[in-house]
């Protein structure tokens, strides 16, 4: 269980910081929920607590890792279908692992594509927020605004 103030990872919305835990009744349970506040988009989502494993609700990477994991997958081989459908569809599943190396790589393919060929708007919107997520959790880990964020990002994926 999380606690207020700890800094968790919410696919595909991103990173954010537990500002509250609140109990609701539902159906005549008392069910517990995480007052998650994710400072790119300034989005307040509610996450049930029962659920959180099961959503890929994790704590984000400390400050001297996270470099490490996007830094990490630039040598990774580009693996994508040319066909859209099955593209789009495999993206998205790794978007909602929450997993930063995956959705690293997400990021890293659509953007290679874009510059190659050019992105469907659905494919544009993707590569959005598998940018959402990324530069939520390094705002987060490293303690940066989002512009400096952006120049890590674009100094690593360049």
């Amino acid at each position: 269980m999380y606690a207020i103030g700890d800094k968790i990872v919410y696919p595909p919305y991103g990173a954010g910081v537990i500002e509250n835990i609140e109990e609701k009744e539902v159906d005549g349970q008392l069910l517990t929920y995480y007052a998650l506040h994710i400072p790119v988009g300034n989005l307040k989502i509610l996450i049930s607590a029962a659920k959180a494993p099961t959503l890929g609700v994790r704590p984000i990477y400390a400050k001297g890792e996270m470099l490490g994991v996007i830094q990490g997958i630039m040598n990774d081989p580009i693996v994508m279908s040319d066909n859209w459908n099955q593209r789009y569809k495999d993206n998205m599943e790794l978007i909602k692992s929450g997993n930063l190396t995956d959705v690293s790589l997400v990021y890293r393919n659509l953007m290679l594509r874009e510059r190659e060929r050019g992105l469907s708007t659905a494919e544009k919107k993707m590569m959005t927020s598998a940018k959402q997520v990324i530069l939520s959790e390094l705002m987060l880990s490293q303690e940066i605004d989002k512009p400096e964020a952006e120049i890590i990002l674009d100094e690593t994926f360049g």
